[in-house]
């Protein structure tokens, strides 16, 4: 039987604010960390999936452990990227509402920091920081970290690359007598120096539980495409999940680019996001898909870490990801808080081998989405062709004799004649355009 929050030692304060965020039953890391970081005085490496409830793991016993009259920095938690920084301090404020006393200050990259440095004279108990963010402060000395007893990674993996170089000088000026509690999803020989390096020799390692959490409540598919058909089969496909909020990942920011152009001619409510955008684009159109303004977002991985977004139905791998955590990572923006969720990759044949490897490495299991026959796609580019034309803004520039002499042409039709002949001249367009420069239709291959 699953244990409630006041088992787990939680004070009624926290409970009552998760009650109101209708949190009432704890996920299996925060069963797992919870009483560890209240009860013991140990480092603790906690392995979990994203979408797990990490943030409350660590985030409820911290927020009981901080002292309100010790008005020190008292703990730090580093986030890999500016916008999981800010959800973790939104969520912690959420989870501290009725104890006003304790102070979170967020200080990330992106923004000017000069508010920031004004922010942190003021009376501070947790900072939630970016490494390269608080390394900067660090420097200038408008924050001083030297006297705080918990330091908290998440997203470690994350952070041990570009990142690694704000973090040491971070680590430098910590005190070596604290607790430091390490969260991550996947555990690379970096992670495992830096515990070695930088953690206690009785470290609680703390393990969810893997083969399902994170991928419980996915539907995991792949769908095989020839090269030159891959939008019209997306296009398809997203058209079958209007009203439906999803993510769509690409390898680079150019392809991004141009499939976020693609889904604007096409009229689907959507916005791009990458590395090369400035922050407060990026935070804009994070805003609208967070709020429901837009139903797709076109993504890198930028947005696969960490962001908890409500009701995302599925994610699109429009290029197979390189890696089997960048997958892990991607399919876990779906199916969050024990909703379901799609996970759709859509492959080349030449692709589809490595499907087993994904299979063998993450303990998962992939069906076939069978594509739509050509018909369905040529039907599907008419349905989008009509779309396009209700969403035309009239153009006002054209003469009232043009308006006058077109209706006098069309006047004795009714709308639905209007629309059949409308779309029969569309088709026959379609048909014109697809068949051979001397006019005839391609012939169609024997079997």
């Amino acid at each position: 039987m699953s244990k409630g929050f006041s088992d787990l030692g939680i004070k009624e304060q926290l409970q009552k604010a998760l009650a109101e965020l209708q949190i009432s039953v704890p996920t299996d890391i925060q069963e797992k960390t919870i009483p560890v970081v209240l009860q013991q005085a140990n480092d603790v490496v906690a392995l979990a999936k994203t979408g797990t409830g990490k943030t409350a793991a660590f985030g409820l016993p911290l927020l009981e452990l901080v002292d309100p009259s010790n008005t020190n920095i008292q703990a730090v938690i580093l986030a890999p990227t500016r916008e999981l920084g800010q959800q973790i301090s939104t969520n912690l404020s959420a989870f501290a509402k009725y104890l006003p006393e304790i102070s979170i200050a967020t200080v990330c990259g992106g923004i000017p920091i000069k508010p920031q440095i004004e922010r942190l004279q003021s009376t501070t108990h947790i900072v939630v920081a970016t490494p390269g963010r608080l390394a900067d402060l660090v420097k200038r000395n408008a924050v001083d970290i030297s006297k705080i007893a918990y330091f908290i990674l998440d997203e470690a993996d994350e952070m041990m690359s570009a990142l690694k170089e704000g973090l040491d000088a971070i680590i430098k000026e910590i005190p070596k007598k604290r607790r430091t509690l390490l969260f991550t999803a996947t555990m690379p020989g970096t992670i495992k120096q830096l515990v070695q390096n930088y953690m206690s020799k009785h470290v609680v390692h703390i393990e969810a539980d893997m083969t399902t959490v994170g991928h419980q409540g996915i539907d995991h598919q792949f769908i095989v495409v020839e090269p030159i058909e891959k939008l019209d089969v997306l296009l398809h496909f997203l058209n079958s999940k209007v009203g439906q909020r999803g993510i769509i990942f690409c390898k680079t920011k150019a392809a991004v680019n141009k499939l976020a152009k693609n889904l604007a001619i096409n009229k689907f409510s959507s916005g791009a996001i990458h590395g090369s955008l400035t922050q407060g684009i990026r935070d804009r159109i994070m805003g609208q898909f967070r709020e429901g303004h837009i139903d797709i977002l076109v993504a890198t991985d930028l947005a696969a870490r960490g962001l908890d977004i409500k009701d995302v139905a599925y994610v699109i791998n429009y290029h197979l990801p390189d890696t089997y955590d960048a997958y892990v990572h991607r399919s876990g923006r779906t199916a969050r808080a024990g909703a379901k969720g799609l996970a759709l990759t859509i492959l080349q044949q030449e692709e589809v081998i490595d499907i087993d490897d994904f299979e063998d490495e993450l303990g998962i299991r992939f069906s076939e989405l069978k594509k739509a026959d050509t018909q369905s796609i040529e039907e599907n580019k008419t349905l989008l062709w009509a779309k396009k034309i209700f969403k035309t803004k009239p153009n006002r520039s054209i003469s009232e004799q043009l308006r006058k002499e077109v209706r006098t042409v069309f006047h004795h039709l009714t709308k639905e004649e209007l629309i059949e002949k409308v779309l029969a001249y569309q088709l026959a367009q379609t048909t014109l355009a697809s068949a051979k420069p001397d006019g005839t239709k391609p012939k169609k291959k024997k079997k």
